[in-house]
């Protein structure tokens, strides 16, 4: 018995180290995983438009369940046309900290062929996160 014994408590020392690592590499391993991050923007829908706001008359289920599990912003600055919105939201910053509703240079976009938009010295949540690695993509507007 006398002699098993420390091999018994070596045993032991050799799966308690083998799982402190593996459970160190796993506990790494989620550290590096970043979340997937999805903006949905939608033009000209109502804060009570959808159920997750409080609308019982249409159902919709998908973007209630993507306001459940994930985050739901509530505090949006929205303007009347589409440009300053979505440059405040790329950028995080008031649209007129963009020159988006500057008085001296029209950078709305207000047609297809304008020559407006954002600053090309303007840093982007896109850029952003492509900087962390993330892969990035734009669909729609």
């Amino acid at each position: 018995m006398s002699f098993q014994a420390p091999y018994a408590i070596m045993h032991f020392l050799v799966i308690l180290t083998t799982h402190l690592i593996l459970v160190a590499t796993l506990e790494a391993d989620i550290a590096k995983r970043k979340p997937n991050i999805v903006i949905l923007l939608a033009d000209d829908i109502g804060y009570g438009d959808v159920g997750c706001f409080g609308n019982t008359s249409l159902n919709t289920p998908h973007i209630d369940s993507l306001a459940r599990d994930g985050a739901k912003l509530t505090h949006h600055l929205v303007t009347p046309l589409c440009s300053p919105s979505r440059a405040g939201l790329l950028t995080g910053r008031y649209p007129i900290r963009s020159g988006m509703v500057a008085y001296s240079i029209i950078r709305v976009v207000s047609f297809v062929s304008a020559k407006a938009g954002l600053p090309a010295n303007e840093t982007t949540i896109a850029e952003l996160a492509q900087s962390m690695s993330y892969n990035t993509a734009l669909i729609g507007k």
